[in-house]
């Protein structure tokens, strides 16, 4: 039992540490600079010597604070940390829609643990998302940033700048599912029984307006296979997150979460 609860009380003390993404780490040194550095001095108030976890997007290491100035935090690593993959690499193909809604989705994805976002317009995209969208892509990326530091991820997700449907058509992945309202096979009756570490799921999300039957011919020939949620007719942003909330729980319970040292 007291073994127990130790490993208990180790493993909430690093649940209980924050983790900040850096541009590199050079000779055992990262630095974060400018706003970032802000953040770190006057909200979160770092001190000289406090233990944080930083993230290269390679390696996750154990690091303490060496400098923190107003602008200009400087950490020092300590020790390379182990860290759990993901149970399944998940793509999410989400058509464009309105921008609030759309952040929301890229930062609870980003949570739920997607590797990749794709942005794309669709028939019923609505008129001008296509054109402002491009604008987005840095301000999507930092969301990205900043819920992949709150949920403690040892990876940065891939946000993609707006691809053709033509393109997103080709997206590559082990099974490929497009949720369809129409369709009559829930999503988990269609997962493989058998389920690897190395496997990827892509998933096809369409607009407010549904998809053209246009639309669903063509990715029915490209060999994406459509895929129900159940009865009710979701938002976009909330069909993206139940699919990739699903998907992982699958590979999961599967038992298929590896340990990378």
């Amino acid at each position: 039992m007291r073994a127990q609860n130790t490993g208990f009380a180790i493993l909430q003390s690093i649940i209980m540490r924050r983790r900040f993404f850096v541009d590199q780490i050079r000779n055992g040194h990262a630095e974060i600079a400018g706003d970032d550095a802000r953040h770190l001095t006057r909200v979160l108030r770092v001190e000289v010597g406090q233990r944080y976890e930083i993230s290269d997007n390679r390696t996750v290491y154990l690091a303490e604070i060496e400098t923190a100035r107003k602008e200009h935090v400087i950490f020092k690593t300590l020790e390379k940390l182990p860290v759990i993959e993901p149970p399944v690499r998940m793509i999410l193909c989400a058509s464009i829609v309105k921008f609030d809604h759309f952040e929301w989705m890229i930062e609870k994805a980003t949570e739920l643990g997607v590797a990749a976002i794709i942005p794309m317009v669709s028939v019923r995209t609505e008129r001008g998302l296509d054109k402002a969208a491009p604008k987005r892509l840095e301000r999507w990326r930092r969301i990205g940033l900043e819920a992949s530091q709150q949920s403690r991820r040892a990876y940065l997700p891939e946000i993609a700048e707006p691809a053709a449907w033509e393109d997103v058509l080709a997206t590559a992945g082990t099974y490929r599912y497009a949720l369809d309202e129409n369709s009559t096979r829930p999503l988990p009756a269609l997962f493989p029984v058998e389920r690897q570490t190395d496997d990827s799921v892509a998933l096809l999300i369409g607009p407010e307006g549904g998809w053209t039957a246009e639309e669903r011919s063509e990715f029915t020939a490209a060999g994406w296979t459509p895929a129900s949620l159940g009865p009710s007719i979701l938002r976009a942003e909330t069909a993206a997150l139940a699919a990739l909330a699903i998907v992982s729980a699958a590979w999961l319970s599967s038992g298929v979460a590896t340990l990378k040292h």
